[in-house]
């Protein structure tokens, strides 16, 4: 597509997302009882917000200026975030992770497909270089370590090689020697053609016609490209290599200008790297600093000080310069009149001191209330108020980009920028408050000091500030080596210890799975449905994804510390981890007590580990923690053979790991089970905020182009009429995506693949490798639920 079609998708996208904004001022604001009607408002709003993220993300994804991409990406986290805040909505209104839109897809016309979340392809693109480096770093370490094998070159033998060049060296004469034939062939016709003509003598009309074709011919093509250039130009579509100058002369007038422009553009699709090197080549930041800097510095100066005189003529005294943590002089400077500034300041005071005197009070009235407090009379209340949204971090982030967009690029015409380059204007205005915020940095120092001057001189007073003596701190020898050492050598530690491993390159696409249709209906006859592959799909981008690929996102969405991840043996937890990492660019920790069995023994030994692990999944974030077989920890009983691997040493310091883990940290901690019945509900509840049950497939998605046919023609099948998807799909009820993988893969040998084009595969051959498998029964199933 055209540059042109994906402005289009962004001004379709921007008018659609009005719309919705618009939309949710009406109906969120006011209280509703009917929950049914909630569930229905909030589905509609998640659908359409669903539809506004494709087409922003594909926007963002496709064009070229780096500017209208940045105010795409900034409306594109806001419209992530709001779906996260919308989606946290609807499991508090239904107490169940899974919902079920299908009514409203109807409604709506849509197809399930329209509501598969995507996956933003900045996640990765935007990082892409520091990514495949530290590949080759984690390969390199684990090559020194022993831990990975280099792929063995297979070296060819002397009789080998020779038989090898003899073929090369055969074909290459038969080449010759036929090339060489039919050179002679040719000259010998044209000397028959020639004596023929020579006796029969020159045909004048032969002459003029063989003149003509030529002529015509050249004419003809000459027209029908200049056409195409015409065509091309006028489309916004121009290829460089296809434009011939002999032709830029005969243009009409309206097509020269627009050719001159691309010829001076080169390719109109230039790579978004380049475009970005043009734009950080802009050296304006260091012209504003230059021309601008003193006047910017001496206004604050000015500013700040006659903010110091208007206060102290009002409140009798110079106020305290506000801290670097509360903004500094823009505490001073936001627009508010000096009266307001010295209301907020002694209101600040009081408020100090109100809070220290009814402290005590607030502790007693709560414990007369914990005990007079009726829990029926608090239910009743929340019901005759009804449902509220709960208030939004992103509606003012999506409102700020939309209002960028409304005032710079709605109405500008863009039919003539083929260069797709930056705007030096806006830049200018971007730059120009970063240059504010350096210089007042700078001046908050200055002016500091100067208050401090005024003060002694005026009122003969000093700062109230005193000096915080030094906190006694007990660091063990081990933690302080800890803090002494760099990044790289633990991040090499945690490798070689194999606590950091490498993921497998698996998307989240690779989950294949259909989604189901009878969710809505089970649900209003009472019965609770199994969730289906898609909907485990969907929830995996939503709590795991999404979140970890977006600072943004991760600082200002529902806080999602914990995942897991619990289903049978087979259906794909592990794929689903390692797909986590792959979609975000993550780093993967192996914290199963299987792994850590007789690594860093004792108490002191399992902090320094813990301490390691998340000092580098910080600074090297996103980072995923997995931990295998997670019930073992939260056990009840530790079975006698695995008393010596400890699996419990996990559990009373993972809920202060947890605690650890801030906003703006974006490390998550997935655990994995196939029983966690077996666990202490508790313990392992409070640690796991988020639990995703994963089914065994049901048949829409063993049927169709999933899960068989998906998995045949990825271990090298062929699907040929002897082959009855639909057969197979019924007979493996009950297995798991792993176990039929299994089966798969008995069947398709390296024999039985170079005997396929002879011997179709037939459905009997995978029904007898299933056999051999082990199905998930019934009493495991209802165990789960």
């Amino acid at each position: 597509f055209s540059i042109s079609t994906y402005n289009q998708m962004w001004t379709d996208a921007q008018k659609d997302l009005d719309i919705q904004l618009q939309r949710e001022r009406e109906e969120f604001l006011q209280p509703e009882k009917d929950r049914v009607k909630v569930f229905k408002m909030l589905a509609a709003s998640y659908i359409k917000y669903m539809q506004i993220f494709r087409n922003l993300e594909m926007a963002h994804d496709q064009l070229i200026h780096q500017q209208k991409r940045i105010v795409i990406r900034q409306v594109l986290d806001g419209v992530i975030g709001r779906i996260l805040e919308i989606k946290k909505e609807m499991v508090a209104l239904e107490n169940s992770e899974f919902q079920y839109v299908d009514n409203t897809l109807e409604d709506l016309k849509l197809l399930p497909e329209d509501i598969e979340v995507p996956i933003p392809r900045y996640f990765i693109k935007e990082k892409l270089e520091a990514l495949n480096q530290r590949e080759k770093i984690l390969d390199q370490i684990l090559l020194n370590a022993g831990l990975q094998t280099q792929k063995p070159v297979k070296v060819m033998t002397f009789e080998e090689a020779v038989k090898v060049i003899q073929v090369a060296e055969r074909a290459r004469q038969g080449r010759l020697r036929a090339a060489f034939m039919k050179q002679i062939y040719l000259e010998e016709k044209r000397e028959r053609q020639t004596k023929l003509q020579v006796q029969m003598g020159p045909s004048l009309d032969d002459a003029a016609t063989c003149i003509q074709k030529v002529w015509r011919g050249y004419i003809q093509r000459k027209k029908t490209e200049k056409m195409r250039e015409e065509e091309m130009i006028f489309l916004g579509m121009f290829v460089p290599f296809l434009f011939s100058s002999c032709h830029f002369q005969s243009l009409p007038p309206h097509l020269k200008a627009t050719s001159i422009s691309q010829m001076h553009a080169g390719q109109v699709s230039a790579p978004q790297g380049e475009v970005q090197e043009r734009h950080e080549e802009v050296f304006i930041k260091d012209k504003l600093r230059e021309m601008e800097g003193l006047n910017i510095k001496q206004a604050l100066q000015d500013q700040i000080g006659q903010c110091f005189i208007e206060c102290r003529h009002i409140i009798g005294k110079f106020p305290d310069y506000p801290t670097e943590e509360a903004g500094g002089s823009m505490a001073i400077l936001s627009q508010k009149t000096p009266e307001q500034v010295a209301a907020e300041l002694a209101a600040k005071k009081e408020m100090a001191l109100q809070k220290k005197a009814q402290k005590g009070k607030k502790e007693r009235e709560g414990k007369e209330k914990t005990k007079e407090r009726n829990p029926q009379k608090t239910e009743k209340k929340e019901e005759e108020e009804g449902w509220k949204m709960a208030p939004s971090n992103f509606l003012s982030i999506m409102e700020e980009g939309s209002s960028q967009y409304k005032a710079v690029w709605q109405n500008r015409d863009k039919r003539w920028d083929f260069l797709q380059d930056h705007d030096p204007e806006l830049i200018k205005e971007e730059k120009r408050e970063e240059v504010e915020e350096e210089i007042r940095v700078q001046v908050d120092k200055v002016m500091q000091q100067k208050l401090e001057n005024l003060r002694l001189a005026v009122d003969g007073e000093t700062s109230g500030k005193q000096k915080k003596g030094r906190k006694s701190k007990k660091v063990r020898a081990a933690m302080m080596s800890l803090v002494r050492r760099t990044i790289d050598s633990l991040y090499k530690e945690l490798v070689e210890e194999g606590l950091l491993i490498k993921a497998k390159t698996v998307n989240l696409s690779d989950y294949v799975g259909k989604y189901s249709y009878l969710g809505t209906t089970l649900r209003q006859a009472d019965t609770e449905p199994m969730p289906s592959l898609a909907d485990v799909r969907q929830l995996i981008a939503l709590y795991g994804i999404l979140p970890l690929g977006s600072q943004t996102i991760h600082e200002k969405a529902p806080l999602v510390k914990a995942l897991l991840l619990a289903g049978p043996a087979g259906v794909g937890k592990k794929t689903l981890v390692h797909a986590i990492c792959t979609e975000t660019g993550a780093n993967l920790f192996n914290l199963s007590a299987s792994n850590i069995a007789g690594k860093y023994p004792g108490k002191n030994g399992l902090q320094m580990m813990l301490h390691m692990v998340l000092k580098v999944a910080k600074q090297l974030q996103p980072s995923v923690v997995w931990i295998g077989d997670t019930e073992k920890i939260f056990s009840k009983a530790v079975p006698k053979a695995e008393e010596e691997m400890n699996p419990k040493r996990l559990e009373k310091i993972l809920p202060k790991f947890l605690k650890a883990l801030k906003a703006q940290d974006r490390v998550l901690l997935v655990g994995t089970t196939n029983r966690p019945f077996d666990a202490n509900i508790k313990p392992f509840c409070k640690v796991y905020q988020k639990i995703i049950l994963i089914p065994r497939p049901d048949y829409a998605s063993r049927f169709g182009k999933y899960l068989w046919k998906h998995i045949i023609l990825q271990n090298g099948g062929a699907i040929t009429n002897l082959l009855n998807i639909s057969c197979l799909a019924k007979v493996s009820d009950g297995f798991t995506q792993g176990r039929i993988i299994q089966a798969v893969r008995a069947v398709l040998s390296e024999l039985r693949l170079l005997q396929m084009s002879r011997k179709p595969l037939r459905t009997d051959e995978f029904v007898t490798s299933l056999a051999r498998q082990d199905p998930v029964y019934k009493e495991e199933e209802e165990a789960f639920k």
